[in-house]
């Protein structure tokens, strides 16, 4: 078949063209190059997908409507996976605007680009964030999300309604993936698993926030990917339930999925496992809670199960001794 993904330089759209790719797929891949982290990780990820011959990259802003359109039509892909974002709680603290061209700008452009080029399936990314100040846990995707404590997750939602809008109307199937704290090799700088292992590795001290008593859902990246590349060809069809856990819209071929690990780790024993895994105690600053963070995520991945019969399982022990291996070979450390 042929894919297109947006944000194929970045962690999470790196790994899914390299899995369609390795699979025998063609895959036309779109990303922008921002300097929101070092761009040389990007080109590295697009050079190790530049492999392969059925892979084709596209350096672009998405809301770049006209040279969307004319991608559209020259790949003419029969999936479109949607990963290009403006991503990171902290970052949006100060430069919000980012977030809404990013986010809200880039998904409308590629919604409007795929109403002139309709595809079989639309596949795009949102986020665990979007539960927001929701305490009922696990997090379910029937639950309503009005609570988000950030600009981040506030785009993410907002692309979500526009999402929902499009296949109502222009009877677009869209699948939309909640995912839960993604973490594993090629990982984004800013994420937390990257920054502890970088500072521990280098003698500096890890600052941890709100003195620890976090806990997130850590998804490791190949199983996301697994769980991605299934739901690829599960199409929803509006009021055609699976499950009684099924989000898939009445009024639209819509439908919101958490990816999730469905196992809070706390803080205090992610930081614990790469310490083991770089063999070195890290120097510890704990410091109150940030603006916009959340305690506690946790994935009720039941929806999951039931389209695809399977769901992500890979422990930390496991993932965050690959990432740091990974650390390692790339950083020569």
């Amino acid at each position: 078949m042929k894919f297109l993904v947006t944000g194929s330089a970045g962690f999470i759209g790196f790994h899914v063209a390299a899995r369609l790719l390795a699979a025998g797929h063609a895959v036309a891949g779109i990303d922008a190059m921002v300097p929101y982290y070092d761009v040389r990780l990007k080109q590295a990820r697009h050079a190790e997908l530049a492999r392969h011959p059925g892979f084709t990259a596209h350096i672009f802003d998405l809301t770049d409507a006209a040279r969307l359109e004319e991608v559209m039509a020259r790949e003419a892909p029969e999936v479109v996976i949607h990963l290009a974002a403006q991503a990171g709680v902290r970052y949006a603290l100060e430069h919000p605007a980012s977030y809404v061209h990013a986010n809200i700008g880039g998904t409308f452009a590629l919604l409007e680009a795929c109403r002139a080029q309709p595809v079989r399936h639309l596949l795009m990314a949102s986020t665990s964030s979007a539960y927001g100040a929701n305490t009922a846990m696990p997090f379910r995707e029937t639950e309503a999300v009005a609570t988000p404590l950030n600009i981040y997750a506030a785009t993410k939602l907002a692309t979500e309604q526009l999402g929902h809008a499009h296949a109502a109307i222009r009877r677009q199937p869209i699948t939309m993936f909640r995912f839960f704290t993604v973490y594993g090799p090629w990982g984004r700088p800013d994420m937390a698993f990257f920054k502890f292992t970088d500072a521990i590795l280098h003698g500096r001290a890890i600052d941890i926030y709100n003195h620890g008593r976090m806990e997130r859902d850590f998804t490791y990246i190949d199983d996301l990917v697994t769980s991605i590349t299934q739901l690829a060809d599960y199409v929803p069809e509006a009021g055609r339930k699976v499950a009684d856990c099924d989000s898939v819209s009445p009024a639209a071929p819509f439908r919101v999925v958490n990816i999730g690990n469905a196992r809070p780790v706390p803080l205090l024993d992610l930081i614990a496992e790469i310490e083991r895994a770089c063999g070195r105690e890290a120097i510890r600053t704990y410091l109150p809670m940030q603006p916009g963070e959340v305690l506690k995520t946790w994935a009720d991945t039941s929806l999951l199960r039931a389209l695809t019969g399977q769901v992500p399982s890979t422990g930390i022990e496991i993932g965050i001794p690959a990432f740091v291996a990974w650390y390692r070979r790339h950083y020569g450390v």
